[in-house]
């Protein structure tokens, strides 16, 4: 007689049907609200108090800079700096623009460099204990007028500003620092903190930046040891949505903003900045109409009270780092923040209170091997999950291909939701099939013993992220401790807890990286639902009904599908929401030689008129170098390549100066100084009189990208120790196409995409330097 199967585990016991229906519309709620309170608020009217911020104020400004494209060197961005030089005059604040030669972003044989103009303003405090710097940017890209990016942030400068000067006098300066050259390279922020004397004794930074159009204003970015600065943020921020998880992930990232440049330069502060409505970001699409007033409005409230809070305070310990950082995120109710030295506690409170729920589990009849295999199992979903969204990803830019070389859709809000319903598929999913075989108490203490694991390991790689799964965890533990006739009490208050922590950053991720990058904010909404299986247990049969248990998951297919074709049917390109196309037209002056390239990953109809077969070209250009990118032939159009003069060449002790001048022959914002020393290596160099930065030299080669050359030309000189022949080859660029022999404009419903090689033209030549 064979040997009698072990019983299957019993489910956990439920409330009933109604009971869990009742939890989860509770939750449904408070995920609603959770994630609306972060929205912005209503726009002030123009005829707000004086001494407040009024969106519409502002916007004014808005329309006035970002009436036009105004990339550094520009005119109109000299139009940008004498407007801003008038109106902070205007209202009383010593003004004055600082013309400098800023570099940045330099490394071994490259650096780059741009003539900048600074607008620094100074409204002078009572008793200044130290300067708050409030920053923002006023060039823009070169293919938009930079309505959100940045012409928000300057505008919420100027409204809080002029708002400052209706009140009391604040104790401490604060100096305005409207940077150029943002875009470029950072390099008005070098020129300020490297060369302007009121930079000199550091300061409390205020950094405002944009990367869309909408959403709420996130502060996304410390200095090192925040407890006091976040402090001062939860006090005074009206609309605080900030996070300390976001802190952590932004500092792994190689993005940089002039933030970036002045912490490095020793600044503390907190950086700014809203990010959904991403797919108009650095497109001629970011244009005032397209900015949402309500999100001026977050932005300015907060940066107008966080100036008065920090206005007032003694800021000799803020302006320097302190001894921790904080850990803060954002409820309906305000911003929850507590010490770092919790951050390792809380974490092994959940290690600890996991290992008790699975010994109060044994007692109830789950074995401790089953919980086990319950953990184990918990890493399925986690994985599958962000991969399923990953996939639906790639299904939409099947569908729609244009998608390819976006972040987000124009509308993507149908979609992220189509993605966490995704998620809850998988998970219920995965539940179904598992819950008759290993039970549902292992399966809810395995998922809870993931996120305490997960705690422990955030507490050790980024600390300001432990809270995601150490609080979700210490809630689902009790709950899970509740004696049985009250345990949907603890489903509730459970999933309430992992509610208000995880939903909102799964709101603020989709935005932050786009459905490209939906895996990360997939991941968090995994943790929820699984902290979620209590309460959505009483919607499984307690029998072997398997196609009952398998109809919950199968609601969420349908739902999956629905949204996504609601998704598809929303969103369409059009002429306001046009397909982004990026065009480079490079030519090669004294070998003949011209052709047509694309940054984009699958060229669209519109581009692959121009561009074949991926390719890297036979020469280097800016924003094209290193790369293989989609090419083909171009006719020889009769643009003039830079000429280049030896204006000095000398040579001593094995070591050789050259100084040249290089002088552009048509209209051009970018030239790119090759220098070629093979047998020898670059010691020195000097370009507009600015020293090139220490750790660009010592290479064969020399590459140097500067923006916003001088009418008049381009003096540089290079040292070169050891022998051997000298090359310059001469790079520069200009932006627009229209006019170039075989172009045809685009057709209404294709624009030019948001890089900083769209439209671009670049015209090189070699001089032998004997």
């Amino acid at each position: 007689m064979p040997a009698s199967r072990p019983p299957a585990p019993a489910p956990e016991s439920r409330g009933g049907l109604l009971g869990s229906l009742v939890v989860l519309l509770l939750l449904a709620g408070l995920t609603a609200w959770s994630v609306l309170t972060l929205d912005p608020p209503a726009p002030a009217a123009a005829d707000a108090p004086a001494a407040s911020f009024s969106a519409e104020r502002a916007f004014v400004h808005v329309e006035e800079i970002a009436a036009e494209v105004h990339v550094t060197g520009s005119p109109a961005h000299d139009r940008v700096v004498d407007g801003l030089v008038a109106t902070l005059g205007g209202l009383g604040l010593d003004t004055r623009v600082q013309n400098a030669v800023g570099t940045w972003q330099s490394g071994p044989g490259a650096a780059e460099m741009a003539r900048v103009r600074n607008v620094v303003a100074v409204l002078p405090g009572t008793a200044s204990t130290g300067r708050l710097f409030l920053t923002a940017h006023s060039d823009s890209v070169e293919t938009g007028p930079g309505a959100g990016d940045d012409a928000a942030g300057v505008a919420t400068l100027l409204e809080t500003v002029r708002a400052l000067t209706e009140g009391e006098p604040l104790r401490n300066d604060v100096v305005v620092v409207l940077t150029d050259a943002e875009e470029a390279c950072l390099c008005g922020a070098e020129a300020f903190a490297e060369s302007h004397p009121l930079a000199g004794e550091g300061g409390v930074v205020l950094n405002l930046e944009a990367r869309g159009t909408t959403g709420p204003p996130i502060t996304f970015e410390t200095s090192l040891g925040n407890e006091g600065l976040a402090a001062r943020y939860a006090a005074a921020a009206p609309h605080p949505v900030a996070t300390s998880f976001a802190v952590e992930v932004y500092r792994t990232l190689p993005n940089d903003t002039d933030f970036s440049v002045l912490l490095a330069d020793g600044f503390t502060g907190l950086n700014t900045a809203f990010i959904d409505g991403n797919a108009a970001y650095h497109t001629p699409q970011d244009t005032p109409s397209r900015l949402d007033r309500g999100t001026l409005q977050a932005l300015g409230d907060n940066t107008l009270a966080l100036t008065r809070e920090l206005g007032d305070a003694d800021l000799t310990d803020l302006a320097r780092p302190g001894d921790g950082d904080a850990t803060y995120f954002p409820l309906p109710t305000g911003l929850v923040r507590y010490p770092g030295w919790l951050v390792w506690p809380l974490a092994g409170l959940a290690v600890f209170g996991v290992v008790v729920l699975a010994v109060v589990d044994r007692r109830r009849g789950t074995p401790l091997p089953r919980t086990l295999l319950g953990t184990l199992a918990a890493l399925v979903p986690l994985v599958l999950a962000p991969l399923a969204v990953v996939g639906l990803w790639r299904l939409l830019v099947l569908v729609r291909p244009a998608y390819a070389s976006m972040i987000d859709p124009w509308r993507p809000g149908w979609f992220r939701l189509a993605a966490v319903a995704l998620v809850v598929l998988v998970v219920l999913a995965w539940y179904a099939l598992l819950r008759r075989r290993l039970g549902a108490p292992a399966l809810r203490t395995g998922g809870l013993a993931l996120l305490a694991a997960l705690a422990v390991v955030l507490a050790a790689l980024a600390p300001g992220g432990s809270y995601l799964a150490a609080l979700p965890a210490l809630a689902g533990v009790l709950g899970g401790l509740l004696p049985r006739p009250v345990r949907v009490l603890g489903a509730l208050g459970a999933g309430a807890v992992a509610v208000v922590v995880l939903a909102p950053t799964v709101a603020l991720f989709f935005p932050a990286l786009g459905l490209a990058g939906g895996a990360a904010p997939a991941a968090v909404a995994t943790l929820l639902t699984l902290v979620l299986l209590p309460a959505l247990e009483g919607l499984f049969p307690s029998g072997p009904a398997r196609v009952r248990a398998l109809a919950v998951p199968g609601v969420a297919v349908v739902l999956v599908v629905l949204l996504t074709a609601v998704g598809l049917a929303v969103d369409r390109f059009d002429q306001q929401h046009p397909v982004p196309s990026q065009l480079v037209y490079a030519l090669e002056a004294d070998t003949g030689e011209a052709w047509w390239a694309s940054t984009e990953e699958q060229p669209g109809e519109y581009t692959a008129r121009y561009v074949g077969t991926p390719r890297t070209l036979p020469h280097d250009y800016p924003y094209l170098a290193g790369r293989a990118v989609a090419a083909g032939p171009a006719e020889v159009a009769g643009l003039p390549a830079p000429t280049v003069e030896v204006v000095d060449d000398r040579s001593s002790g094995g070591q050789r100066t050259v100084t040249v001048r290089v002088t552009p022959q048509r209209d051009v914002r970018l030239v790119v100084l090759d220098l070629g020393a093979p047998g020898g290596a670059v010691t020195a160099a000097r370009v507009a009189a600015r020293e090139v930065p220490a750790d660009a030299l010592g290479e064969d080669r020399l590459w140097i990208p500067f923006h916003a050359p001088p009418a008049g030309g381009l003096e540089a000189t290079f040292t070169v120790d050891g022998g051997g022949p000298l090359s310059l080859r001469v790079v520069d660029g200009s932006d627009g196409l229209t006019g170039l022999p075989g172009f045809e404009s685009r057709p209404a419903g294709v624009d030019a995409a948001g890089t900083h090689s769209s439209d671009l033209v670049v015209v090189g030549a070699t001089t032998d330097l004997g």
